[in-house]
């Protein structure tokens, strides 16, 4: 539920949201699914999709 709402968030407010992403501040399993949410995700572009592909926790 809370991947869903982040990636809805990245969607309509990228800005806002993409701090929470870079900082590292959700759970590792949220984190990923939230990116792999968004990729999937046709609201979110190309080049968005590739930076968010670099955030991945491995």
């Amino acid at each position: 539920m809370i991947a869903w709402f982040f990636t809805t968030a990245l969607a309509k407010q990228w800005d806002a949201t993409i701090p929470y992403i870079e900082q590292r501040r959700l759970a590792p399993w949220t984190h990923n699914k939230t990116i792999l949410k968004a990729i999937e995700s046709y609201r979110i572009t190309p080049e968005q999709k590739e930076y968010l592909r670099t955030l991945k926790i491995k």
